[in-house]
Order: C-alpha cells, then structure tokens, then sequence
C-alpha cells in the first residue's frame, strides 16, 4: 500500500536562497509541489513585508485582464485554450506584460468611450428621425380633421379636442384673434408615459394639448446596451409660463427634447439631412465594431496565458514574503516541510532555479532536528483521491499514524451494497460509473465536472463503479434482480401447489418438499413467493449483520495495535489494546461463533427447539441457566452444548476483568514511572541535520547525522515537558474507557442498520414493481397492452433512478459513511493531524479559476 497505508515521512528543511536566485528556485518549487513554507514573519503585517509592492503590480494586472475578460464575454469571444500551462515569467517581464495590458486597457477604454459616444449620436438622431416621422402624422392628421389653433380657441370644439385631459380649455372670447400657440416634441419610456401625462394635466391644470404614439422598435441604450421601449410625444401650450412649466416637467421625468422645425418643409430638410447622418454614423459605427473585435480576438489568442502568468507571479512574491532576510540583505532564508523521499527531487529543482538566474552561489538545503508534528501527506492518484476524501472528511490523520483509506476501498462499497443489494440497480449504477470513466477526458474538457451536483459524481466515479459491483454481488446474493428473482442452479425446494386461499403459503423445510440441498449460492427464488418470505430474510440479514458489524469493529481494534508498535507506544498495548480484544472477543465474537455454529449444526428437525441468540446472551451475562423441565418448555434457553455454562461463565469474568485493567492499570503505571519506581525509557528521536549544497559536484555536499535512528517521531510532539498530572490522566482514561465499552454495544446494535436499510430498499423496489410495472404487464392483454406498457415504464424508470437509486442510494451511502467514521475508525484513527498543502501553482491555478468562476 505504499505511502496510502501511512503517510508520507517528512523533515523540516532550511533554504538558503541567493536573492538573484530565490525567484527562480521559488518557481521551480511551485512546478515541482512538493513544498509547504512556513511563515517566517508572523508579526509582519502583509503591507510591510519585502515584496509587497511586487504583489500590488501583480492584483494591478489581475484588475486589467479581468477588465478584458469582460469585454470577451460581452461580445462572446472564446478564450484559445491550448492546454499548456507557460512557466513562470522572469522577474524582468513583469515590465513587458505591464506595459501590454495597460495599452489593451487604455484602447479598450478609448474605443468603447468612442463607440459610446458614437451610439449616443446614433441614439439622438434615432429618436429625432422618429420625431419628425411622427410629427409629421400628427400635423397632417390635425389639418385632416381640425387645425389645433382653432381648437384652442373655438369654445364649441374644446371640449372635443382636449377632453382627454380631463378639463375643458377655456377659449377667450369671440372677437378676439386666435392665439399663436409653441410645442415641443420628445422621447420618453414608454412606461413612464402614463404619469407623465398625469402631472401635465395636473400642472397645467388641462391647458396643454398632448399627442403621443410608441415606437415600433426598441432602441439600444448606449451605457447598458439594453434594449428600451420608448414612446414619441408633442406637447401644445400657450404662452412662455406654461412653456417653462412644461420643460421642467420633461426634465423630471428625464424626457429627452428634441427641435422640431414647424413648416412641413422644414421637417422634411432636417429629415433627409438626419437620415445622412445616420448612416455616415452606422458606417462609423461598424469601423469602430470591426477594430474592437479585431483588438479583442488577439487579446483572447494569449489571455489563458497570461492569466496563469501574472498568478504564479503573484503566487511566487507572496511565497518569497513568507522568507527572512539575513543580515547582509542578499541571502533570503526560508523554513518548509517536505517528504524525504521527494528530496532529490527539490534539490534538481533547486539547481535548476539556479542555474536559471545565472547566480554563482549554489542554494544550499538544510534538514532541522524538530519535535514540532509535521503535517500529513498521503499520495493519491484519481482512484484513491476519493476515498482518502471521504478519511480527511471526518479528520486528517496524525503523522504517521495508519490512514484508513486503503481498507475503505473495500470496506465502504460493500457495506453500502449489503444496505443496496439488487443486481440491476447495481448494474445501472456500474454502467453510470464505467461511462463517466470512459468519457473522462471529453468531461474534463468541457469542464462538465466544474458543476457542484455533476462534479460529486464524477470525483467518485470510482467509488460509483465499485459500489454498482459490490451490489451486484450482494443482489446476486439475495436473488434479487429489480426485486424479482432468477433460479439460476435449479431450486432445492418441489412445491406442486403454491396457492391456497391467500394465494401464497409459507414454506416449512420439515416437509418433503425440501429436497435437504440448500441453493447452491445464494437465496433459493423459491422464496420470492412464500408468505413467511419477510420472517426467513429478516433473520438472514440481521445475523448477517452482526457478523459483519463485530468483525469490522475487531479489524478496528487490530489495527489499533499498528499504531501502538510504530509508535513506541508498549503501555498502550498492554493497558488498552489487550482489555479491549479481550473483552470484544468473550461477548462479540462468542455470539458470532455461537451464530454460525446455529447456523451449521441446527438442522430442520431441530428448530422448534434452536437456543435463542438475544436470550441466550442476555442470560449467559446474568449468569442465568435453566435446567430442562419434563414437559420440555424451557428448551430454548438450556445449554446447547457441553461446558457451555462453564466457557461462558469464564468468558463474562473475563469481560468484567477488562474494565478495571483498562480503567485503572495505566494512570498507576505512569504515576509509578514519574515517581521513578520504572527506569525511564523513551524511544529514540531522529536528529538528522543535512546541508546540501546545490551543485553537481558531490563534495560541496555535506551530510551530518546525529544520533540517527529508524524509530517514528513520537506521536505526540510538545515544545516542553508538560507537568504530570494524575487527576488529568484518570479523567482522560476513564472517558476512555466509557466510550469504549459502552460502544462496543451500541456500534454492535448500530450495524443493524445494514439489515434495516437491506430490507427497506428491496420492500421499496418490490412495491415498485407491483404497482407500477405489473398493472402494465396485468391491465391489457394483447397490442393494447404492449402500449400501455410503453407508457407505464418511463414511469417505472424515473422512480427508479429518483427513488431507488438516487434518494436510496444517498441514504445507504451516508449510513455507510457513519459506520466508517464512527464505528470503524473510532477505534484506532485519532484523526487529530493537519494536511500537508503544498506551494504547487497547479492547485494555486486551479483554486483561482473556481473562485473566479463562483
């Protein structure tokens, strides 16, 4: 199992980076990611470290390409995604990249200001154009029915005319000449115009005369680029008042006023003059279209790459913050965790970042002596990943300490597959999963794995594939095939008449109708149609649950013992290790042995009289056994074989003997040790310092070890000697020992959830198929029921995958989930450690690129 079994060895290294070097030894480290620096400066402020200004250039940068990318994405221009990934500019490009996006930037703000204003003179003259369009249809329509001065001033007309304004206007009287009367003519939106018209009656107290008509098209607003519905408007008044009364109300509601001449030959001048304009400007406009497009698709060939430029330059300045400088202000010194095994590696890297930069000076690595618990990196590939995902979900690892991410592989699909055993739903799950890795690189390319729902799927795309195997084993088991049976080798079971007046009966093996063979694998389909079907699997499974449950939490408890040898740890073995296989093994795995023994020496003939496992368990810890009465009614709970009072008599002292061993005998034997009555031993700790200078000749490096040892770092590291204290410890261990035993019971109980969720998915397919697809097997015969079948099983599908396999397939994987976390891991994983997370600009990019995205 390699490093997936325990975690990768790790030493804290001290570099030593010539400052002409450290950009480029930093670069090369990121490529590499297999690095974790510490912060040097902790107390430094991030506005006071050595290359903050370095950091500002780089967010400058991020600001102009993300001010391009915006303008991509209006005029949706795709970005060239080659698929490579550039290396790290030097420090001296920094100037050039500068100064391209600032002249992108300047242009791209010069040529949308320009079409802007370009689209803004197109707007004005649009909406002038429209203006004497209907104007034009508003004079010629008033001089085909009334002329409007007469209607101001003929009393008998004007209520005819402004009526719509909701007051008559009051004409002067008869021997007076007509007045002259202004207008003025605009553009409004079209939903401000009914309080528009309503505060000009009120205003002008019905003394205006308004006409409107709405656009037919929608204009594009120059700003937002939206489309805008707006109405045409020309208002009649009398005398200058009313003129400035009639402005500020436009103004308010930000009606534009455009001139409009008052002689019909007027109008037509401006007309022909207006639509000139307008296409010398939609030729201009298009000009400037075509350059803005032309700019922004060279900008796209190179964008990708210079977004993953300019971040792994900020990425390596933020990084060099992290560094000390030493006292002659050209050597930067920094601190980081790395594997040992990837030390060759780092130290290539090192010399090629050197080598880059032309510096003479060789970088030089140093291994430090430390007890500071180093961080938890366990190497995985796209198989694994998801499995130690669902480990570092409930806790990352203590260093060192036996990851249970290898035993999941197999332990958590098949504990989901005993709570989801069906053959065919195993295999559309099998066949979603063998899609998914089949179509991985056209998925990753389309970057379909990118959304939250579809993206779970795929990260477990190989947790899915064992799962839908696993449960096609366990359907296979069961005989369960979308809640039907096959009879794949023949039944042992002759059954002439299977109905009676219920239409099933029960089966009784005691009868000739069982031939004395057992099914040779699996559940015999005879099953599927008995009346006691529920009672025979209920039994099956449940005790199939215990079995299962008990060995799980044992493989716990043995791997418990690993931890304790790798790390020194004797005490533990005797004061914890052992109670505690003591004790699970005299209750837990007795009732295992006496469940298969029930099941292989209990024949038939036999069952009436078989011990009762709940009974007798409960009776052997009371110490409680019955002597067989004449009348042979207590045969249930007599001893089912010799020496069984005696064995598990000795079994419960046994167990009882555990508690206070567990309890009592380790806070004893530290307080003994402390008060010196033991020698004081302590498993070596490595020291190893290693300088290694960066270059090709081997005798610039030197190695150096002291007191150098095979043995793990201790698994609990401290900076100082921490006081003993007894009423801690006794505390400590008594919660120990309460969680210990009381869940030996309670996660034995818990595995019954296997046997629950078993019984509840196959009730819930069975269900399905009866009163789905059955009526449409049962309802028509002939081609009119071939039809209704048609249209009945789209419905059965999509319960199917919504119910059974989606919503069922969460529940069972969640139980699963808990059994590991709690019921397995509980009992060896302390899950206490911290991640190792590299300085790797693979994850640096692709961090950025969700969040930009999100």
């Amino acid at each position: 199992m390699g490093s997936l079994y325990r975690s990768e060895e790790m030493t804290l290294c001290q570099l030593f980076l010539q400052s002409e070097a450290a950009y480029a030894c930093v670069s090369e480290l990121g490529e590499l990611g297999l690095v974790q620096f510490r912060d040097l400066n902790p107390d430094v402020s991030a506005f006071q470290r050595k290359f903050v200004n370095e950091v500002r250039r780089c967010d400058e940068m991020e600001r102009k390409l993300r001010f391009l990318e915006k303008e991509l994405e209006k005029d949706n221009i795709p970005q060239l995604d080659t698929g490579d990934l550039p290396e790290a500019p030097a420090p001296r490009e920094m100037i050039d990249l500068e100064a391209t996006f600032e002249k992108l930037e300047n242009e791209m703000k010069e040529v949308n200001s320009n079409a802007e204003a370009l689209k803004r003179n197109y707007l004005e003259l649009t909406e002038l154009k429209h203006i004497l369009r209907k104007t034009q249809g508003f004079f010629e329509e008033a001089h085909a029915t009334i002329d409007p001065y007469q209607a101001m001033t003929d009393p008998n007309m004007a209520e005819e005319t402004v009526g719509l304004l909701g007051e008559e206007v009051r004409a002067p009287t008869t021997g007076q000449q007509p007045l002259r009367l202004g207008f003025v003519a605009g553009v409004i939106v079209r939903e401000r115009m009914p309080a528009f018209e309503r505060m000009l009656w009120r205003a002008c107290r019905g003394n205006v005369f308004l006409k409107q008509a709405n656009m037919d098209v929608p204009l594009e607003d120059p700003v937002t680029g939206d489309q805008v519905h707006k109405s045409v408007f020309i208002i009649f008044f009398q005398g200058d008042q009313l003129k400035t009364r009639v402005k500020k109300i436009c103004e308010g509601f930000r009606a534009t006023l455009y001139p409009c001449p008052e002689t019909p030959a007027e109008r037509r001048e401006m007309a022909i003059g207006v639509m000139t304009r307008i296409e010398d400007l939609n030729t201009v406009l298009q000009q400037t279209r075509d350059h803005r497009h032309r700019v922004l698709v060279a900008a796209a060939k190179n964008m990708r790459s210079w977004l993953i430029k300019v971040r792994k330059i900020k990425a390596i300045y933020m990084t060099l913050n992290l560094f000390n400088l030493d006292v002659t202000q050209k050597c930067l010194i920094a601190e980081c965790w790395c594997p040992v095994a990837d030390l060759d590696r780092i130290q290539l890297g090192l010399r090629r970042g050197t080598e880059a930069s032309g510096s003479s000076v060789p970088s030089i690595l140093n291994r430090m002596a430390t007890r500071e618990s180093p961080p938890t990196y366990n190497r995985t590939n796209k198989f694994t990943s998801g499995f130690q995902s669902i480990v570092d979900a409930y806790g990352v690892a203590v260093y060192r300490e036996v990851n249970p991410a290898p035993f999941t592989i197999i332990t958590f699909p098949f504990l989901f597959a005993v709570m989801f055993g069906d053959f065919g739903h195993g295999l559309i799950m099998l066949c979603f999963a063998i899609w998914m890795i089949l179509r991985e690189r056209q998925l990753i390319a389309k970057k379909a794995h990118e959304d939250e729902m579809f993206g779970m799927f795929f990260s477990g795309r190989y947790m899915i594939m064992l799962m839908g195997i696993f449960s096609m084993y366990t359907g296979f088991v069961y005989n369960d095939f979308f809640s039907k049976s096959v009879n794949v080798f023949g039944s042992g079971w002759t059954v002439n008449d299977f109905t009676n007046s219920t239409g099933t009966r029960a089966l009784d093996p005691n009868t000739t109708e069982w031939s004395g063979s057992p099914y040779w694998y699996g559940m015999d389909p005879v099953w599927q149609m008995s009346l006691n079907k529920i009672s025979f699997l209920n039994t099956f499974k449940m005790k199939t649950s215990v079995i299962l449950g008990i060995i799980h939490m044992f493989s716990g408890v043995i791997l418990s013992l690993s931890n304790h040898r790798y790390f020194g740890n004797t005490l533990n073995i005797f004061c914890e290790f052992i109670p505690q296989v003591l004790f699970l093994s005299a209750i837990f795995l007795y009732l295992v042995c006496i469940i298969m023994a029930k099941w292989i020496y209990i024949t038939p003939a036999d069952s009436a009289c078989a011990p009762s496992l709940l009974i007798g368990l409960i009776n052997m810890v009371m110490f409680k056994y019955q002597k067989l009465d004449k009348n042979k009614t207590l045969c249930a709970v007599v001893p089912w074989y010799p020496g069984q009072q005696g064995l598990e008599s000795f079994l419960v002292i046994l167990a009882g003997l555990c508690i206070p061993w567990h309890l009592c005998l380790k806070p004893i034997l530290l307080y003994m040790k402390h008060k010196g009555k033991f020698d004081k031993r302590r498993a070596p700790v490595t020291h190893v310092a290693r300088t290694v200078a960066n270059d090709t000749d081997d005798d610039e490096a030197a190695l150096i070890h002291h007191d150098e040892s095979d043995a793990p770092l201790l698994e609990n590291h401290t900076t100082e000697e921490e006081k003993f204290e007894l009423g801690d410890i006794l505390v400590h261990q008594a919660i120990h020992s309460i969680e210990y035993f009381l869940n030996c019971v309670s996660h034995t109980a818990s595995y019954l959830r296997l046997w629950a969720l078993s019984l509840a998915h196959a009730q819930l397919s069975e269900v399905l198929w009866s009163m789905v697809l059955r009526m449409g097997f049962s309802m028509i015969p002939g081609y009119a029921g071939a039809i209704m079948l048609s249209a009945i099983f789209p419905t059965f599908a999509l319960l199917t995958v919504g119910v059974l396999l989606i919503m069922e397939g969460l529940s069972a994987f969640l139980h699963a989930l808990r059994l590991h976390w709690i019921e397995f891991q509980s009992k060896f994983y302390q899950g206490a450690g911290h991640l190792f997370v590299p300085f790797s600009f693979e994850a640096i990019l692709e961090i950025t690129s969700t969040n930009l995205e999100g």
